[in-house]
């Protein structure tokens, strides 16, 4: 793997973790939002991501295709919560309203983790530059 390669690494890394906290950013405005029905209320979205290699033997896989790439972006499986509020307009005939099953704590988590998974890609880049740089050098 060559020094420019590394930039096309850490750059799809970026990408994902950019993924990741619009993810993280779109769930944490829709955690208190409610509906009418279970189907209608807001389900957590979670991005899906694969590694990408190029093969070994030089097959499978493209030249510098090295890195992440995000597969999509699913929803949580996890229940929604029901709560009884006869007086709100968004009220079923029973007089339930039903919750995101979006868990803030949660989403705090994944947001720190993808800026500082973002930070490290930055780092990763600029110690790349500096690396150039100094080759670079050498021959003065």
């Amino acid at each position: 793997m060559s020094l420019f390669n590394i930039f096309n690494v850490a750059g799809s890394g970026m990408a994902a973790q950019s993924v990741r906290l619009n993810t993280v950013a779109s769930n944490l405005a829709n955690a208190d939002s409610v509906a009418s029905t279970p189907e209608a209320a807001y389900r957590a979205k979670e991005p899906l991501f694969a590694a990408v290699r190029a093969g070994l033997d030089g097959k499978g896989a493209e030249a510098g295709s090295e890195g992440v790439r995000v597969l999509g972006v699913t929803e949580s499986p996890a229940a929604v919560t029901s709560r009884y509020e006869p007086g709100n307009p968004l009220a079923d005939a029973n007089g339930y309203v039903y919750q995101s099953n979006v868990n803030p704590v949660d989403e705090l988590v994944n947001m720190i983790s993808a800026s500082r998974s973002y930070q490290n890609n930055v780092e990763v880049m600029t110690t790349a530059r500096q690396l150039m740089q100094k080759t670079l050098d050498l021959g003065k």
